[in-house]
């Protein structure tokens, strides 16, 4: 919530709003002016809350907790939100078994994170016009390497680097 679209006392245009009071207790509707009476004798701010409902919700609250707390409920489901990157790896149809075992278990770490990963089998030069059978078997070998579930999430295409498949956790 951007809290220059906070409407606050005065700053509210609507000619009455359902009034919420600062321990939670419902006043009802009220006109604007009963509204930040009420607000003014209880030394708080109202504060609009809801300004698409109609009426429009407005809370009797202090606007600096009231801040606080947005700031708070933010910065609690940022936190809470797992970013997936997309992890790439490159692999050659001449990459020796060694290396394709160490980028399976790099693989697997990642799948073991919760990324996605895209695995690009790169064809240089004349490779690219190779049988599409044999360079989907090169992709396979990798596959078949890595040890964490997954499924794929994008079957093998052709792409200007080369073959390309993204996988995923299952």
């Amino acid at each position: 919530m951007s809290y220059n679209r906070i409407r606050v006392n005065h700053q509210i245009k609507a000619p009455e709003v359902r009034v919420i009071g600062p321990e939670g207790e419902n006043y009802g509707v009220l006109s604007i002016n009963s509204a930040l009476q009420r607000a003014h004798d209880a030394g708080l701010d109202l504060i609009e809350i809801s300004p698409n409902a109609n009426p429009p919700v407005a809370k009797i609250s202090d606007f600096g907790k009231f801040q606080y707390a947005e700031n708070k409920k933010e910065k609690a489901t940022k936190a809470k939100a797992h970013v997936i990157e997309i992890k790439t790896l490159q692999v050659k149809i001449g990459t020796g078994e060694h290396d394709l075992e160490l980028k399976a278990k790099r693989a697997s770490l990642w799948l073991k994170e919760g990324h996605r990963i895209k695995i690009d089998l790169f064809l240089p030069g004349r490779s690219k016009y190779m049988d599409p059978k044999f360079l989907e078997e090169r992709l396979k070998r990798i596959l078949t390497l890595i040890t964490e579930n997954y499924k794929i999430a994008e079957k093998p295409t052709k792409s200007p680097k080369g073959l390309t498949t993204i996988i995923e956790r299952a």
